[in-house]
């Protein structure tokens, strides 16, 4: 075991993890963050898609020692204080059905508009093209984002 200190949704927390124990399980095991899912646990789904040092990042795939030192936010990092536009966006648009590819969506668009407040259609479909969905048939979730870099 090592003990590993990451700062998580603005807080620095630490914990002790084993060499193979992967970022996602700490984050919902050890540290009750729960908005990452396991959806496939091989990096294709995006929804255990998290923000690590300002990128988008399958959390299934990263080991959790080698976040040591690093500052890693989820989707209740992004709306401590309140639903984020993107969020509010979505909710309006009703872009989700169940609901279980919405916090890899919301992650891997809030970095998006973080890094190109303005994208066209074609970059917002390139952007989320690594995530899932099996039940909104992506228009609103496209819609929605669009929407968002538009305010």
């Amino acid at each position: 075991m090592k003990k590993i200190t990451i700062k998580l949704n603005h807080e620095i927390r630490s914990t002790y993890v084993e060499p193979t124990e992967t970022l996602l399980d700490v984050l919902r095991d050890k540290f009750g963050v729960k908005s990452p899912k396991c959806g496939c646990d091989r990096g294709d789904c995006g929804a255990c898609a998290v923000i690590l040092n300002g990128r988008s990042v399958r959390s299934c795939l990263v080991l959790a020692i080698e976040t040591d030192g690093q500052e890693v936010v989820t989707v209740e990092g992004i709306s401590k204080n309140g639903l984020s536009k993107v969020q509010n966006t979505m909710l309006d648009k009703n872009a989700f059905q169940c609901g279980f590819c919405a916090p890899g969506m919301i992650i891997t668009t809030t970095e998006l508009l973080d890094n190109n407040p303005h994208p066209t259609y074609e970059e917002i479909k390139e952007a989320l093209s690594g995530n899932l969905c099996r039940c909104s048939g992506y228009l609103p979730i496209l819609e929605s984002v669009k929407e968002a870099s538009e305010e």
